[in-house]
């Protein structure tokens, strides 16, 4: 199944939201953005030994976080008002980098990147820079299974019967729940499929978040705040 489902920018359906745990922003990144974010994506990409941690060989990864039109989109009113919703609690713009499948490449097993202290406080969103579909490597997801009923059976992460894989235009912004299972898939296009990884943490994760922020190879600034 392809979810292409209009979420306005500028409106919240709360109740869905939380449901299922995730919303796609059509449109969500200024259409004039578009070509210097390539531009900065392509000139920042850094092999695995400049990172902290090994990076996958069927990925390009782009060193962002210090990039001005990378950090707006971090702090795009929409984007912020669905992590603020999602996290509804204080939060920051934990870090940033640039993901790509290679041709041949990309692919991952459902899977979720977890919340740390309590359910929600983690959020991530991915800004796609360039058209993506199950043929270049977009996401697919499971709606709803952030938070599974207490007598749900345990999710077989191998079972994609119920994934939907999302396909749309450069400048949409998925913004999801760190728990919702998901996973990027092959690129067996072979086309390109920019896009940057961004994390919203709570508050309440700050500490744990600077002690581990080297291994992240985060450099930005991570004080400021958000209200949800």
């Amino acid at each position: 199944m392809i979810d292409r489902t209009m979420i306005g920018a500028g409106t919240i359906d709360r109740e869905r939201l939380h449901r299922d745990g995730y919303a796609l922003l059509r449109g969500a990144i200024p259409a004039d953005w578009l070509p210097a974010l390539r531009e900065a994506f392509d000139a920042n990409v850094a092999s695995s030994e400049r990172w902290a941690v090994p990076r996958g060989a069927d990925w390009r990864h782009s060193l962002l976080d210090l990039d001005p039109t990378v950090r707006a989109v971090c702090r795009l009113p929409a984007v912020l008002a669905v992590a603020g919703a999602l996290i509804g609690e204080r939060f920051f713009h934990a870090q940033v980098e640039g993901r790509e499948p290679l041709p041949g490449g990309g692919h991952q097993g459902l899977h979720r990147d977890l919340s740390d202290q309590r359910p929600g406080d983690t959020v991530n969103a991915l800004a796609f820079f360039d058209d993506y579909s199950p043929d270049n490597g977009a996401t697919r997801l499971i709606p709803g299974t952030h938070r599974p009923a207490p007598d749900a059976p345990p999710c077989d992460h191998d079972d994609e019967a119920r994934a939907i894989r999302l396909a749309g235009q450069a400048g949409d912004i998925l913004v999801f729940d760190a728990d919702l299972l998901h996973a990027a898939s092959l690129n067996r296009s072979g086309g390109r499929r920019r896009s940057i990884l961004i994390g919203y943490f709570a508050e309440s994760r700050y500490e744990a978040h600077l002690r581990t922020a080297a291994l992240r190879n985060v450099r930005m600034d991570t004080s400021e705040r958000f209200d949800p």
